[in-house]
C-alpha cells in the first residue's frame, strides 16, 4: 500500500508538470501514467521499473514539453541505489546512465535543440538522488552489520555462559569427590575402631562414634552447599552461604586422621598469610586427598610439609607404601589433584621411590612478598 501511494503521488504530480507545461497530446498522458504507476513493483524488479518509467518518460518528452523533473525515473533511481549490493553497484550505476543519457536524447529530439540546460539539471539531480540512495544503501548495511555483530556478541556470551557452567560443574564435582572420599575413609576408619573398641574401650568408642557424626554432619553441610550452587534458581544469599575451608583448617583435618590412626608429622615453612580463595581452597583439597589416599594406601605414617614461599604456595605429602602397594598413579583423585593445581596455573607431581609416595604441589599466589 506504501509503494501504491507513492506511485499515485507520482502520477499526480506527474499530471501536474504534464498540464503546466505543453501537454496537449492524449498520448503524453498515456506515457506519464506508465511513467508512475510501475513503482509498485519496485520491490520485486526495481531495474526492470527503472527502465520502463525511463522510457515512458523518454516518450513523453517527444510527445510534450512538460515542467520539471521525471518524477517516476528519479524515485526509481533513489530505489536502485539504495537497494544494490555492492556487487550490482557498478552494473546498476551503468543502467542509471544509460537511462539518463536516452532521457537527454528524447528531450533534445523533442525541443529540436541541444537539451544543455537539461543536461545540466539532470547531472546535478541525478547525480543527488543516486548519491542519497547511496547512503541509504550503506545505512542499511551499517545496521545490518550492527545487528549481526550483536547477535554474534550474544551468541558468545551464551556460549562462554555455558562454558563457564561446565567448568563450574567440573569444580563442584572434583570438590564433591575430595570431600565425600575424605569422608567415607574417615568413617570407614572409625567405625572399624568403635567395633574394635566397644566392649573393651567404650570411651574410645565413643569418641569415634561422635568423630563419624561430625564428619557425616559437615559432608552433608558441603554437599547441600554444592548442590545448591547446581539449582536453576538458587534461593540462597552469597553470603549466607559459609566459605570453603582454607589452609586454616589444615590442623583440623590433620587431627581427624590422627585420631583414626594415621601417624601425621606436619611442618608449616615461611610467615602464614592470607592467600588467594581460589589458591586456599585448592591447597586444602589437594591436602585432604593426599592424606585421604595415604590413609587408604599408605603404611600409617605420613609427612606434611605447607612452605610459604614468595609467589608461591607449596605443598608435600610423603607417605609410606605399604608392602607390595601400587604407586597410585592413576585414578580419580590424583587426576583431580593435577587439573585442580593446572586449573590456578601450578603443577603437581606425584611419584612412588624408595618405598614412599609422594605428592609435590606448586601453586602461585598472584604476588611476592617485600
Amino acid at each position: 500500500m506504501l509503494d501504491a501511494g507513492i506511485a499515485a503521488a507520482a502520477l499526480a504530480v506527474s499530471l501536474l508538470l504534464l498540464g503546466l507545461g505543453d501537454g496537449g497530446d492524449p498520448l503524453a498522458v498515456v506515457f506519464t501514467v506508465l511513467a508512475a504507476l510501475p513503482l509498485v513493483a519496485r520491490r520485486r524488479a526495481i531495474v526492470p521499473v527503472f527502465l520502463f518509467t525511463t522510457l515512458a518518460s523518454s516518450a513523453v518528452h517527444l510527445l510534450a514539453e512538460p515542467v520539471g523533473p521525471p518524477i517516476g525515473p528519479t524515485i526509481a533511481l533513489y530505489w536502485m541505489a539504495a537497494g544494490a549490493d555492492e556487487s550490482q553497484r557498478r552494473a546498476r550505476l551503468a543502467v542509471a546512465v544509460t537511462g539518463f543519457l536516452i532521457h537527454l536524447v528524447s528531450s533534445g529530439l523533442g525541443r529540436d535543440a541541444f537539451p544543455g540546460s537539461e543536461l545540466l539539471f539532470g547531472t546535478l539531480l541525478w547525480s543527488g538522488v543516486w548519491l542519497a540512495g547511496e547512503r541509504t544503501r550503506l545505512r542499511k548495511e551499517r545496521m545490518a552489520e550492527l545487528e549481526e555483530r550483536a547477535l554474534r556478541a550474544e551468541r558468545d556470551a551464551e556460549r562462554e555462559r555455558r562454558l563457564a557452567a561446565a567448568e563450574e560443574r567440573t569444580r563442584i564435582a572434583r570438590d564433591l569427590h575430595d570431600s565425600a572420599g575424605h569422608a567415607i575413609n574417615v568413617i570407614l576408619v572409625h567405625a572399624g575402631l568403635g567395633r574394635l573398641k566397644a566392649e573393651s574401650d567404650p570411651e574410645g568408642a565413643r569418641q569415634a562414634f561422635e568423630t563419624i557424626e561430625e564428619v557425616a554432619r559437615e559432608t552433608v553441610g558441603e554437599i547441600d552447599q554444592m548442590v545448591g550452587v547446581l539449582r536453576e534458581h538458587a534461593t540462597l544469599a552469597e553470603d549466607s552461604v559459609e566459605p570453603p575451608a582454607g589452609v586454616a583448617a589444615l590442623e583440623g583435618l590433620i587431627d581427624r586422621h590422627r585420631a583414626a590412626g594415621l601417624e601425621v608429622h606436619a611442618t608449616v615453612w615461611g610467615d602464614r598469610r592470607p592467600l588467594p580463595p581460589g589458591v586456599d581452597q585448592g591447597a586444602y583439597r589437594i591436602l585432604q586427598e593426599a592424606l585421604t589416599n595415604a590413609a587408604r594406601h599408605g603404611a600409617g605414617d605420613v609427612q606434611v610439609e605447607v612452605r610459604f614461599d614468595p609467589g608461591t604456595l607449596g605443598v608435600v605429602v610423603t607417605n609410606s607404601l605399604r608392602s607390595g602397594g601400587s604407586d597410585r598413579n592413576g585414578g580419580h583423585g590424583l587426576v583431580g589433584m593435577r587439573e585442580r593445581a593446572a586449573l590456578l596455573g601450578g603443577t603437581l607431581a606425584a611419584r612412588a621411590a624408595d618405598g614412599r609416595f609422594e605428592v609435590r604441589a606448586q601453586l602461585p599466589t598472584g604476588g611476592r612478598d617485600s
